[in-house]
């Protein structure tokens, strides 16, 4: 079997950290491992420096879990396992657990396509220790990626003012994975298709592209390869017209158009790839509109982003569709989400619910307890504010909600007076999936949707206005003073 096979076709169990492996092992020795918990799943500031993140990566994860089980493999590797004393790292029993385990916990999830915030949890994750801890690295690595470019996407398509935005990324994407996942969320995030034909076939998406450097190249002239090209797909045909000048490449895709369509062919646009794209696309638009080809589209590539996409824009630029590689594929000014998977309450053996906390010097990095779910609010239509609180908690009437960050803002917000909703919603129920997978295209219009309900303040690139989200009253105090009880704890 080869690499890609035995990667992508066996068992993922093994898709974990090494410490949660062994962290499991140490729960089952102290039979804790059945003990049930609560994690949440949550990043702590936006990407990209924006005001928003867009959720994605959930049906991957809703597949990872479906096929959560030791394949025979996995267990005999993990037999090989020796401690520093080389002997077996763990007991045959242990392995023989791990062997029958069938997953069984209970999760709730964010759809994909919302709008979602810091320290909102995108997943909360409820069952037996052992395994809540055992699916903490694959889950972060799914939506912590998909998160990221579906957001990144997102950016450049609000840039881009509704023109066709397509994903050129796979040539610079982190692995195979890397480039199929990148299409699936680039398109979540309002890309019109991909040029990944891989990715295309397995995601239902337009395969979408032109032609390289090279065609034009393998050609005695420029003008020969414009010709064989359009001979040779004359209902498909955009040309690149840089590869040796572009004023020229122009006319002569111009001469091959006027003799195609004058065949009865209709020739798609050009592509420009490289120079002052402002200027060579209203020079391209110039000599189109002269030519009598006005219809011709002008489509831009060239390590573009949202911020080359808004500048361009605001040059009048005459770029009628986008080419995104690099930047959108690898988040490249951010390679992380950095989302994170924490301990926020366990059970004791009397059933009691007890709430749990992570403290830090890094007032950041402290945690919210508690069974958490987030309940959005709106006024007149639009978006206007994100409660985190514990489901435990009766929401009736007028609640207020704290800024975690700064205990001086708060904002009362009443769901007698105001629309609201719940943004957890079931995903998984004692280990089965209850989760109505979507079409991607729902996803995709979901995002949109999303956005639209955002005002314009937060979806700007600089500086944008912070989306209130706050931490229902009560749980905030309660946040408080588990603080204050763990600090003189560890000081005792």
């Amino acid at each position: 079997m080869n690499a890609l096979q035995s990667t992508y076709q066996n068992s993922l169990t093994l898709l974990t950290d090494f410490y949660e492996i062994t962290m499991a092992y140490a729960f089952w020795k102290n039979n804790m491992h059945e003990q049930q918990a609560v994690f949440n799943l949550f990043f702590r500031n936006n990407p990209f420096g924006g005001g928003f993140t867009i959720a994605a990566g959930l049906e991957y994860a809703i597949d990872f879990l479906d096929r959560f089980r030791f394949s025979q493999s996995d267990i005999e590797y993990l037999q090989k396992q020796t401690g520093n004393d080389s002997r077996p790292l763990f007991d045959k029993e242990f392995l023989n657990y791990l062997r029958n385990l069938e997953f069984e916990c209970d999760i709730e999830g964010v759809p994909e396509g919302t709008v979602v915030f810091p320290n909102e949890p995108l997943l909360r994750v409820k069952g037996p220790i052992l395994q809540c801890q055992l699916i903490e690295s694959a889950l972060l690595n799914i939506l912590n990626f998909q998160t990221l470019i579906a957001t990144k996407s997102a950016r450049i398509n609000l840039a881009a003012k509704g023109d066709p935005v397509m994903e050129f990324g796979l040539r610079r994407a982190q692995g195979i994975d890397g480039s199929i996942s990148a299409a699936r969320a680039a398109f979540i995030g309002g890309c019109d298709g991909t040029s990944n034909v891989l990715a295309a076939k397995k995601l239902g998406i337009p395969a979408l592209g032109t032609h390289a450097h090279s065609w034009v190249q393998a050609f005695e002239d420029e003008k020969k390869a414009f010709d064989a090209f359009a001979h040779a797909l004359p209902n498909n045909t955009i040309f690149l017209v840089d590869t040796y000048d572009t004023p020229a490449g122009i006319d002569h895709a111009i001469e091959t158009t006027k003799k195609a369509e004058a065949e009865g062919h209709q020739i798609n646009g050009i592509r420009l790839d490289s120079g002052d794209l402002a200027y060579f696309s209203q020079l391209a638009r110039k000599k189109l509109n002269e030519a009598g080809l006005s219809h011709l589209k002008i489509v831009a590539s060239n390590d573009l982003d949202e911020h080359l996409i808004a500048s361009l824009k605001q040059q009048d630029a005459a770029i009628d569709s986008w080419g995104i590689g690099t930047k959108l594929v690898t988040a490249f000014e951010q390679p992380a989400l950095g989302g994170v998977y924490k301990l926020s309450a366990i059970q004791t053996k009397n059933g009691e619910w007890q709430d749990r906390i992570k403290l830090s010097e890094q007032s950041v990095k402290v945690n919210i307890p508690g069974i958490q779910q987030v309940k959005r609010f709106y006024r007149d239509g639009v978006m206007a504010g994100d409660m985190i609180f514990d489901q435990r908690k009766d929401l009736s009437g007028a609640v207020k909600m704290i800024d975690p960050a700064d205990p001086t803002r708060s904002k009362t917000l009443d769901k007698t007076k105001l629309e609201c909703k719940d943004l957890l919603v079931p995903v998984f129920r004692s280990g089965k999936s209850v989760y109505r997978k979507e079409p991607i295209s729902e996803l995709q219009q979901r995002t949109s949707a999303q956005l639209s309900l955002l005002d314009k303040t937060i979806k700007r690139f600089v500086n944008p206005h912070i989306y209130p989200v706050g931490i229902e009253e009560s749980l905030y105090h309660k946040r408080l003073n588990l603080i204050v009880k763990y600090k003189q704890q560890s000081h005792k």
